[in-house]
């Protein structure tokens, strides 16, 4: 049985303070007063209801802690050097479409470097978790990532630009190289939890542009956690930064890695 920190603690309790509302909300998602802040970027009433009843937790728990919202943005804590980085629903679009594939995603950052992550998943009550150097987790089942070996074995996530979003002449350049090598390639809407998947092993690699900060900070570590790699497109630690990422396997993130790098140059 793994010992949970007091971080993760607190994460999994405002995770599951929040999702009796998610579940709810998404069970009468015709109802929903859904407003446009961008092309197909929608913000629901109960995204924002999440990241309150979220944060109210988190703030209860660390007062001095900064936060770095997707929807309420960055506020800064008494202390500078702790902060959480919270996306109440990640995968809008799936939730307001009612398709059941979504996500909290919660992470801890300690001077600039995740330390904790959890993504829950309200309707399916799964929770994946990771601590730096104590391993990942989906509930108190320990994590690994997928042992294949060969990529025409493999199932790679993705996430492909959309109206207004993205390059979309860049990923048709990727997705080109990598379908003829791979024995699928799926895009399920949510990248909180392709990353928590590629953790658990249901898929062998993902690769996906145009990214913010707390739609990966979470993930990230889980895979790390769960015995994978993680990078941007050229190989670097710049995921953040150039809003890029791509993680598998040692074998797979390695021919993942060389494909897209090629693709961009």
């Amino acid at each position: 049985m793994p010992i949970r920190s007091a971080l993760i603690t607190v994460m999994d309790k405002a995770a599951r303070k929040a999702a009796p509302r998610l579940r709810r909300d998404f069970n009468e998602v015709d109802a929903l007063q859904v407003s446009k802040k961008g092309p197909a970027d929608f913000v629901s009433n109960a995204d924002r209801q999440a990241e309150a009843t979220i944060c109210e937790i988190l703030t209860h728990a660390r007062p001095d802690w900064g936060l770095l919202l997707e929807e309420g943005g960055a506020t800064a804590g008494n202390d500078p050097d702790h902060r959480w980085i919270v996306d109440p629903l990640d995968g809008t679009t799936n939730f307001l479409h009612g398709i059941p594939h979504f996500a909290i995603s919660i992470a801890a950052e300690v001077r600039g470097e995740v330390v904790a992550g959890l993504v829950y998943q309200p309707l399916t009550d799964e929770s994946f978790w990771a601590e730096k150097g104590q391993g990942a987790w989906l509930q108190d089942r320990r994590l690994r990532v997928s042992s294949r070996r060969e990529m025409t074995d493999s199932l790679i996530a993705t996430g492909m630009p959309f109206h207004g979003h993205g390059d979309q002449q860049q990923y048709e350049m990727i997705a080109t190289r990598i379908m003829p090598e791979v024995a699928g390639i799926r895009r399920f809407g949510a990248a909180a939890l392709d990353l928590a998947w590629v953790a658990a092993g249901r898929f062998d690699g993902y690769w996906e542009a145009g990214l913010q900060h707390w739609d990966v900070a979470a993930g990230i570590l889980l895979v790390r956690e769960a015995g994978g790699f993680v990078s941007d497109f050229r190989g670097g630690e710049r995921m953040i930064e150039r809003a890029e990422i791509v993680a598998g396997n040692d074998r797979i993130h390695t021919r993942l890695s060389r494909i897209v790098a090629t693709a961009v140059k």
